[in-house]
């Protein structure tokens, strides 16, 4: 029949605790699938918007002059960095795609389904421009259109994608990972894994049948000496009478 040992059963009670539940995932799933899904409408339809208002290409003001409305065709990324390797922006931007999905999988708090969310949205927002704004083919142009005071356009995806950064940057400080739990949580359960084993090394020596085995060695050789000396005395008479 076997056994579990209490750091066994510490272990595995400590995982099922801290794994985010099915049914809680499932839920968080669904928020994170929401927010994808409007962060990507509201991105594409106010590309459409821009292309039909803006086609002049003539900027018009929208907080005087610090930010503006003008439409370009971005090939590159934000501030157009990597203009010239297009494909390249198009490999980053696949690459996102599946580390949110990979990092989904762990999924257990609610604020990061909303920045996985947002992340997810304005990365197919954006890799759709890729492929079906010209010239296409996972090269095409990113529709830009919010001038921030002549610093940089951009569009509501690269809104979105830093917003979730300022999100992920304070659950980080926070220390709340994607699963949900704090650092401290994390430092509970490994205290309690070395609470258990300390415990069981007392325990250890602690062990009555550890005690009768030590105090039963300690008899035989109480025993073994009581028997030489017994021995040894007829000896000691007999050297005293010689040399009487």
């Amino acid at each position: 029949m076997s056994t579990t040992t209490p750091t066994e059963a510490v272990s595995t009670t400590t995982a099922e605790e801290t794994r985010p539940r099915a049914d809680r995932r499932k839920r968080l799933f669904v928020v994170l699938g929401v927010v994808a899904v409007l962060a990507y409408l509201s991105d594409q339809l106010t590309k459409m918007v821009a292309l039909d208002v803006l086609g002049d290409g003539e900027p018009r003001p929208f907080i005087g002059q610090l930010i503006r409305f003008k439409l370009i065709g971005n090939p590159g990324a934000a501030l157009s960095l990597g203009a010239g390797n297009t494909w390249v922006m198009t490999g980053i931007a696949l690459a996102v795609l599946v580390a949110i999905i990979v990092v989904a999988r762990q999924l257990g708090s609610r604020a990061w389904a909303i920045a996985l969310g947002l992340l997810l949205g304005a990365a197919i927002g954006n890799l759709t421009d890729r492929f079906v704004r010209p010239p296409g083919g996972g090269q095409g142009h990113v529709v830009d259109f919010i001038d921030y005071n002549r610093w940089f356009i951009g569009n509501v995806a690269d809104i979105w994608i830093v917003s979730a950064a300022g999100l992920i940057v304070v659950l980080a400080m926070l220390g709340i990972g994607v699963d949900g739990r704090r650092d401290h949580g994390r430092s509970r359960a490994a205290t309690a894994d070395e609470d258990t084993s300390r415990h069981e090394t007392q325990d250890h020596l602690n062990d009555p049948r550890r005690g009768t085995g030590q105090t039963t060695r300690n008899d035989e050789a109480d025993m073994s000496t009581q028997t030489d000396d017994a021995s040894g005395t007829p000896e000691r008479r007999r050297q005293e009478g010689d040399h009487a």
